[in-house]
């Protein structure tokens, strides 16, 4: 199968390539905004590379003209929810307009997977249902998130895409290109900080292992039971939730490093919903997928191979 991915030199992205890479074609676009390729040597031989911006309709068009994919699994955004507050004119053009351009790239025929977010529902102590949760965003990501996902639903139908809406919530393992706050936690730790700044101590998030995620996308690119035209949504998480405290303890055990919590201003969010966990009842059933890595496994993968951007790593050398 031919599969493009957009955002494929990321965080899921890179994650993703390596899962589809051997048994299928994959096309990597990407404006590598992050930095270089992130893929080894022998990894680019394997994935055509396209180094072009979801925000270019022609340039979009063009790429998938050429490489016809029959699958395009749209993870490129801006993620960072405060890059998006404070340039919420690039969040808009990137993660609405940009998935606009492309899914009108999609040659007739073509499934087309968009990673929308968790951070579409309204504030709910209880995991959320696709069917039934509120949708309501409190901040720029989420509303950009919930305004990609409403193109995708206006635009596939009528075009005769089968669509899959993934509502992804927090990624957490090796690889990170945003600072988050878990790949923020492992930085300064390996930077021989023993007091961590961090924001909110007590929101908790579900978590997900990246190579969870990743297979998570896969499932709904490669399954057959969505007909053209036909937009189904899904969430991809694990419905468990864990705070920064809950974290911490954890991350003290794997790294044996007895550091302490500093409760940082400048990273508090007023936005920040105290609980976000996602109900994974639907994907299960639809496309046969299931969560195989717990909180402990992906913590431990992170601390024993960060595989950090250079950007996350640079203010802690």
């Amino acid at each position: 199968m031919k599969i493009m991915i957009t955002g494929g030199n990321g965080y899921v992205g890179r994650e993703l390539c390596r899962q589809l890479y051997d048994r299928h074609e994959v096309g990597v676009v990407d404006t590598l905004r992050y930095g270089a390729d992130r893929f080894s040597v022998e990894e680019r031989g394997r994935v055509r590379s396209f180094t072009t911006d979801v925000r270019d309709p022609a340039a979009m068009a063009a790429v998938a003209h050429e490489f016809q994919p029959q699958a395009m699994i749209h993870l490129a955004a801006i993620h960072y929810i405060p890059e998006c507050e404070s340039n919420p004119g690039l969040a808009v053009a990137t993660n609405v307009s940009g998935t606009v351009n492309a899914l009108l790239a999609c040659p007739p025929g073509c499934r087309f997977v968009y990673a929308s977010s968790g951070a579409v529902y309204k504030p709910d102590q209880r995991p959320h249902a696709e069917a039934d949760a509120s949708v309501e965003p409190t901040d720029i990501y989420g509303l950009s998130k919930l305004h990609g996902e409403q193109y995708v639903r206006q635009l596939a139908r009528p075009r005769g895409v089968g669509a899959v809406i993934v509502r992804l919530f927090n990624v957490v393992g090796p690889g990170e290109t945003n600072p988050h706050l878990l790949p923020e936690m492992i930085a300064q730790l390996k930077s021989g900080r023993t007091g961590i700044s961090v924001g909110n101590l007590s929101s908790k998030r579900d978590y997900i292992h990246v190579k969870d995620a990743a297979s998570g996308f896969a499932a709904a690119a490669l399954d057959g039971s969505v007909a053209p035209g036909e937009v189904i949504t899904v969430n991809l998480g694990t419905s468990n939730t864990y705070s920064v405290v809950d974290i911490a303890r954890k991350l003290r055990r794997i790294s044996g490093m007895p550091f302490t919590l500093q409760q940082d201003a400048g990273r508090m969010r007023a936005v920040d919903r105290p609980v976000l966990a996602a109900d994974v009842v639907r994907i299960q059933a639809l496309f046969g997928w299931h969560a195989e890595r717990t909180i402990d496994d992906a913590l431990t993968d992170l601390w024993r191979d960060p595989d950090l951007s250079d950007n996350l790593m640079a203010p802690y050398r």
